[in-house]
């Protein structure tokens, strides 16, 4: 997915001076401010202790992201409760008390610490987000597919600092780039064979060293826009680690830590690992022994788990958590004694770190006026909860957002569309209605922070519904559901093979059977129009027109119900029939 922001970035004044940084007396002020983790080992005669703190799956969220983190209500597991977790502030704090405990230490990354940011972050290519992550002291972070959403030219900007090509410079000082170091073991630069970032960094604690590889996840490609990863191959994730632990066990390293983004999906709580699933399993599996500690992320859960005997970590995502984990490694041989972790999680009640603060309150001066622009009203919240292999695939906010890419481009001038089809993953959040409900601009972009261009195809009836089939991928372990625009209807069965889930003669358009010869015009984005998130038939139709980018789209629609606001649809247009039956 390619995020294009130039035509909202010429609306930011050129920079202008950060806000001297609050002093030494508020920095105090949070000391007496304390987690409740466990307790830590200390270093002794035999062994050393080393704390390590992770994150994962950031997406530029500087300010504690809207709904926060959703968790079993203790006092009722069949029931959930919400906490208004995260945000950059209360997190610096976490990870500057956590620190305090043990100066052996490590502050680690699982990527995608940037990408589908909220427009604070995306308006200036999230340059804020690298600035805040570089102050609070991250030491090391694997590459994440969003990473590369803009190149790799980019994300060597991101590490080693410069203007941006395009946009210039817009934040308050000069972007030095990132204080800390993206390792990428397993993206290689297909014309040298070369990573196109270091593979691994060792880091010595009280003279043990410990090695840490990071990677992304071999199917990058195919998440990510075809320019975004021009050039560039992804390796098997297990194969790159176990290649790579000679060279550091030559080096003196026994113990390796994998900072990798691929993750799974647990079936307990935050801090639990009852039963997980997905392909950070097999990974896990497949590596080394000599790792003996895997940070996880991708897909945007949290788990404290044991795989294989190792310790496997993932903390949910946008800051919600922050993982704990205490290593004690035998001081004579360099080799893992035991491994333990817990999630915390970073509360409302957390003190807020003033530099923190200041960065990025200097950001909001030059960003609120365009975040904060008023674009109409909502009746209630639009969610993707639904979204899922249980239900029937719809959401309101993606459905909201395929009804406004139809809207703004079904008119004969604007491309004559007569369906719209939209990635779940493209629409990354959804909008929570205000108490006065105002729905702003800020709040569009977070759901659609990619700014993806809507272009007009037209296909046969049989190859909308083979894009439909595609939903079911990769022997069938992943549900990538479509969201749909109104008029268009189908069933769809989980019981029947792959490739002919859709129930027969139940494809209809206004009320119409589909026909497999009839030529149907449909708006896509740009993304799915390359054949991103594997939809390879959405990119043989024939292109009509192009468009404006899909958060356009979605402001015009708001605008275009003015004072009425915009109501949720019913999820009734995609219907699984065998749900409840179990899969």
């Amino acid at each position: 997915m390619v995020i294009s922001l130039s035509r909202l970035l010429n609306a930011v004044p050129a920079r202008s001076a950060l806000p001297v940084v609050l002093g030494a007396a508020l920095l105090s002020a949070c000391g007496s401010w304390t987690n409740t983790p466990a307790p830590t080992a200390a270093s002794n005669a035999q062994t050393v202790a080393v704390k390590v703190l992770a994150i994962n799956d950031f997406h530029g969220n500087l300010l504690p992201p809207a709904g926060g983190i959703r968790l079993k209500d203790p006092a009722d597991p069949s029931k959930t409760i919400t906490i208004d977790a995260g945000g950059a502030e209360r997190m610096a704090t976490v990870v500057q008390q956590l620190k305090a405990k043990n100066p052996n230490h490590v502050f680690v990354a699982a990527g995608d610490l940037v990408g589908a940011s909220p427009l604070l972050s995306a308006l200036f290519h999230d340059e804020p987000t690298i600035e805040s992550l570089g102050m609070m002291g991250l030491d090391l972070s694997a590459v994440g597919n969003h990473e590369f959403d803009q190149g790799i030219t980019e994300l060597l900007r991101k590490q080693n600092g410069g203007c941006h090509p395009k946009d210039g410079c817009k934040g308050p000082t000069s972007f030095t780039g990132a204080h800390y170091q993206y390792l990428a073991a397993s993206t290689l630069d297909t014309a040298t064979g070369k990573t196109v970032l270091p593979a691994y960094s060792i880091k010595r604690f009280e003279g043990v060293p410990v090695g840490f590889i990071g990677l992304t996840l071999k199917g990058t490609p195919e998440l990510v826009s075809p320019n975004g990863v021009k050039g560039l191959a992804f390796q098997d994730e297990a194969e790159t680690v176990n290649k790579l632990v000679p060279e550091l066990v030559k080096q003196g390293v026994q113990t390796v830590v994998v900072l990798i983004h691929e993750g799974g999906a647990p079936t307990g709580s935050y801090n639990e690992c009852p039963g997980i699933s997905g392909p950070i399993v097999d990974i896990v599996k497949k590596l080394d022994p000599h790792v003996g500690l895997v940070v996880s992320g991708h897909t945007h859960r949290a788990y404290n788990c044991r795989i294989d005997g190792r310790l496997v970590t993932s903390g949910d995502k946008y800051g919600t958590l922050v993982s704990e984990i205490d290593l004690t490694l035998d001081r004579t041989n360099g080799r893992l004694v035991q491994a333990r972790a817990e999630n915390l999680i970073v509360r409302p009640e957390t003190p807020k770190d003033p530099r923190q603060t200041a960065l990025i309150d200097a950001y909001q001066k030059l960003a609120g006026p365009l975040i904060d622009r008023p674009v109409g009203f909502l009746a209630k919240s639009l969610s993707k909860e639904g979204a899922d292999k249980d239900k029937g695939g719809g959401s309101t906010v993606g459905q909201a957002v395929a009804d406004a890419m139809l809207t703004a481009t079904a008119a004969p001038d604007a491309g004559g569309a007569q369906i719209a089809l939209t990635n779940i993953g493209g629409v990354r959040t959804g909008i929570v209605r205000r108490p006065d409900g105002v729905v702003t601009f800020g709040d569009l972009f977070a759901a659609l922070p990619f700014s993806n261009a809507l272009v007009v195809m037209e296909y046969t009836g049989a190859q909308l519904q083979q894009a439909l089939e595609e939903q079911w991928q990769a022997n069938d372990s992943k549900f990538l559901p479509l969201q749909v625009s109104r008029g268009l209807t189908y069933q769809w069965d989980k019981r029947r093979p792959v490739g002919q889930r859709l129930v027969p003669g139940s494809l209809t358009l206004n009320g119409q059977p589909v026909r497999a010869d009839q030529r149907l015009r449909v708006v896509v984005n740009s993304f799915l129009q390359a054949g991103g998130d594997g939809f390879v038939t959405l990119a043989k139709g024939r292109q009509v027109q192009v468009g404006p980018d899909d958060v356009q789209a979605l402001e015009a629609y708001f605008k275009s119900h003015g004072t009425t606001p915009v109501a949720p649809t019913s999820l009734d247009r995609t219907v699984r029939v065998d749900a409840g039956s179990g899969d």
